[in-house]
């Protein structure tokens, strides 16, 4: 049975460090592991979530973007495991757009990243997967790559005035 965990919050160790590859996709624990989070982040509300955002230091993260208060703009994809992500191709064009993050919270910040990305992982099966991601999702990829190497979307923002708190956001985008 599948559990909610809980979140690391920025300023905790685990998440400035690089985390592990999974070298048995198999384990029971990596199997469970991906079951509480794939629950935690749809309690959670969020986007995706990665492996060190619930105190694992392993290269595992969920995608599940779904139109919610928080991303009420996001398009519907199937949860989905990523295991020993790595991009392999970046577009040279970036677009700037606002993330928040749930080890983050209360905070939302305006973020440049690559328009488009090419990426090979394996899912949770074992099996491996090259495939290409554009706008929202590949934002969100991104981010949660991210979190894999030890750095929190603050530390891609370009300008300090490009933070706003999550309420302001809120604001901002039901004006739209």
């Amino acid at each position: 049975m599948s559990r909610r965990l809980q979140i690391a919050q920025l300023g905790h160790p685990v998440i400035r460090r690089k985390a592990d590859d999974v070298t048995d996709i198999s384990h029971p624990a990596v199997q469970s592991l991906i079951d509480d989070m794939l629950l935690t982040v749809a309690e959670a509300g969020g986007m995706g979530v990665a492996a060190p955002q619930v105190y694992e230091s392993k290269r595992i993260i969920i995608l599940c973007s779904r139109p919610n208060a928080r991303y009420p703009y996001a398009p519907e994809m199937e949860p989905t495991a990523i295991i020993n992500p790595e991009i392999t191709w970046r577009s040279t064009e970036m677009e700037k757009d606002w993330e928040g993050c749930l080890t983050v919270p209360g905070l939302r910040g305006l973020v440049p990243r690559h328009r488009r990305i090419e990426a090979r992982y394996l899912i949770r099966d074992g099996q491996p997967v090259e495939t290409g991601f554009d706008g929202f999702i590949a934002r969100v990829f991104q981010h949660e790559l991210d979190h894999l190497d030890g750095k929190v979307f603050l530390d891609r923002i370009e300008d300090p005035v490009e933070i706003m708190m999550e309420g302001e956001w809120q604001r901002m985008i039901a004006d739209r």
